[in-house]
């Protein structure tokens, strides 16, 4: 027999009681998880009611787009003007022979415009930024050191020196253009904002790095390694975001390839272990020299150089101009500018330079920098160390295409023990040249080379910062009360 008209009535029971079942699933479910973290939730609604913090946020995020543009505009500046000198210096044997006139009368006019305007964009640009980052420094001191006018003076005054044919960098100065982009940024935020700008100079500062040599990862590092030294970053996530997003611009800008192209290099073989070994030495010895030669280029001793350069700034540049010029003339313009052509071409195998390029490009970067002018030292560092591993690949009999990871490997050494980071040393050619297939081998000659560089000096920004003269502080206004 059918039980139909009983079965309605008890279906719609059954979905009533596990509506309420599952209702009740719900509700306890909700409730347990609102108890096991209740700080979450407290907090996730707080971030929503406060839209001022993420107004500051996208402000923070805007300026770091806007820094990223401001380097690839610099870098675009820098090799217009480098690609001028080189179609100078190519006029026939009148522009060989105008050279040497063109670049003493530059360097002389770049020193004279920084030492009347912009006194605190002499130099790297890296050592201002470590002094001004202090937290007891006077924001007109801080001022002195960071500030978007410096920014734009900076971005000009390096491009003339390329111009001009010195053989300078735009990394180590695409730091105090970046801090000083990011820390402009810090009048768009709101008084209650946490923000300060330690945080936005260290953001800005590494961006400068990886928006200048296209390697965002290299910029982070930078940033923990050498910035973040004196304090921790309060806002560490939103300085990544900020570095990240201005290295992607310049993704985007010049695309996905690295610094020197599509380049593969090849895996570290055991029968390379002895040459690298060599290498790492050799670029910790010369880094150690060379990081010694600035610092007491710089702060001058009591000899007749340093003397006839604290007398006669100007024409201590002209000669130390003229130096660079002579050099050049001698190579064919391998030594002249970054160094970019040559370390390329080193790494691809394809290089025909002078045998004494090396010592050559060491001696050009060192005048430049001894001139006073604004000029960083990264890639003409990398141009030394690509020029070290390629003569101990001669050194051995190594043929083009087994010489390549000793470039590699030269250039991070050298720049480790230049600049005394081996970290950002390794992790910025590593991105630079596709060399994943060598993290370890650049790891451990990074490192080995910053050990031996320290035998010889110390940490050449550290040195600088510690020797950088800042103006004093004003005085404190004090309240004058009239006499009754």
């Amino acid at each position: 027999m059918s039980n139909g008209p009983d079965e309605s009535p008890r279906v719609r029971r059954s979905g009533v009681d596990f509506l309420q079942l599952a209702r009740a699933w719900l509700q306890g479910g909700w409730r347990a998880a609102r108890s096991v973290e209740p700080e979450f939730w407290k907090n996730l609604q707080h971030e929503l009611l406060t839209g001022r913090q993420w107004f500051d946020r996208v402000v923070v995020l805007a300026c770091a787009v806007a820094t990223g543009l401001l380097v690839v505009g610099f870098t675009l500046l820098a090799e217009a003007a480098f690609d001028l000198y080189r179609q100078l210096s190519q006029w026939g044997d009148l522009g060989r022979y105008l050279a040497l006139l063109w670049t003493p009368l530059l360097t002389v006019a770049v020193l004279w415009w920084t030492r009347r305007y912009v006194p605190g964009a002499a130099g790297s640009g890296i050592p201002q930024v470590m002094v001004a980052l202090d937290d007891s420094l006077h924001p007109q001191q801080r001022h002195f050191l960071v500030s978007l006018k410096l920014s734009f003076h900076k971005i000009a005054l390096v491009s003339a020196g390329l111009l001009g044919g010195l053989s300078i960098g735009r990394e180590g100065p695409a730091v105090q253009v970046g801090a000083g982009m990011m820390a402009h940024a810090r009048r768009w935020l709101s008084p209650q904002s946490t923000i300060d700008a330690h945080d936005l100079m260290v953001a800005g500062a590494a961006a400068g790095i990886a928006a200048a040599f296209n390697t965002p990862l290299g910029g982070v590092v930078f940033a923990l390694e050498k910035l973040s030294g004196r304090r921790g970053i309060s806002h560490s996530s939103l300085v990544i975001a900020a570095i990240v997003l201005s290295g992607l611009i310049s993704v985007a800008a010049f695309g996905k390839d690295t610094y020197f192209g599509e380049l593969r290099v090849q895996e570290m073989s055991w029968a390379l272990f002895v040459p690298g070994l060599v290498v790492a030495l050799i670029a910790g010895l010369a880094g150690g020299l060379f990081a010694r030669l600035i610092v007491v280029s710089t702060r001058g001793l009591p000899d007749r150089f340093s003397r006839w350069r604290r007398t006669y700034p100007y024409r201590f540049a002209a000669a130390c101009g003229f130096g660079v010029a002579l050099i050049a003339w001698a190579t064919g313009g391998a030594t002249a500018g970054a160094g970019y052509a040559p370390t390329r071409a080193l790494l691809e195998g394809q290089a025909e330079l002078p045998g004494v390029y090396t010592v050559l490009k060491f001696c050009t970067t060192w005048l430049s920098t001894w001139t006073g002018v604004p000029a960083g030292v990264f890639a003409p560092a990398l141009a030394i160390g690509a020029g070290i591993g390629n003569d101990v690949a001669l050194l051995f009999g190594l043929g083009k295409e087994a010489a390549i990871p000793l470039i590699a490997l030269g250039m991070a050494g050298f720049l480790s023990a230049a600049t005394g980071g081996p970290i950002t040393a390794f992790i910025i050619v590593m991105e630079m040249v596709s060399g994943h297939a060598m993290v370890l081998s650049l790891m451990a000659c990074s490192l080995l080379s910053s050990g031996v560089s320290r035998l010889v000096s110390k940490p050449l920004y550290q040195e600088l910062a510690a020797s950088l003269v800042v103006p004093p502080a004003p005085p404190a206004p004090t309240d004058v009360r009239p006499d009754r």
